[in-house]
């Protein structure tokens, strides 16, 4: 990989996570991480579980975005997992090296909370339970989903520090041989 082929990775992945920090309104199916917070974020406030009747069209709803936040997350994780690993091996430090570790080792929990989360609502979404259970099953849902939210948060904001520095280093090198 050319210098100039990671530094357009690296903004790539550091704008992607710029816009999660910025709290972008619009829920987009960019392969990035913005889909995961903000759509989590926005699809939390669609789904405010009360009158089952109510709610059903807000669980279709939330379950649709969902599926398009997965999809987004997994684009995304897949990208930092192999080219920036990559790049990460070829212009980076052995501490670099290791903190990328860490920040990748992260993604196994986030796919599996946002797995748990498509089979909690496909459950709920069949569920016939009297409404007070359904509603129930839908706040621990909901609490869930928020609190998955703030890990992809945290997640964001370390991957973030960790490629502005990688930006750096490779600024850095692209001076020294200029």
């Amino acid at each position: 990989m050319e210098v100039a082929e990671a530094l357009a990775l690296i903004d790539k992945i550091i704008e992607e996570h710029r816009i999660i920090l910025g709290d972008i309104r619009d829920f987009t199916q960019d392969t990035n991480d913005v889909v995961a917070m903000r759509g989590l974020d926005q699809t939390r406030e669609d789904f405010v579980p009360g009158r089952l009747e109510d709610q059903k069209q807000s669980l279709g709803n939330w379950q649709e975005s969902l599926l398009a936040v997965d999809r987004g997350i997994q684009a995304h994780f897949h990208r930092e997992e192999t080219a920036l690993v990559d790049a990460v091996a070829e212009y980076g430090d052995n501490d670099l090296a290791s903190v990328l570790r860490h920040w990748l080792a992260e993604h196994k929990e986030l796919r599996e909370r946002l797995g748990r989360m498509k089979q909690d609502v496909a459950g709920l979404v069949i569920d016939t339970s009297a409404q007070s259970v359904w509603q129930e099953k839908a706040w621990s849902i909901r609490v869930y989903m928020t609190h998955t939210g703030k890990l992809f948060d945290v997640h964001a904001r370390g991957e973030q520090e960790m490629m502005l520095k990688l930006r750096n280093l490779l600024g850095a090198k692209v001076e020294n041989t200029s």
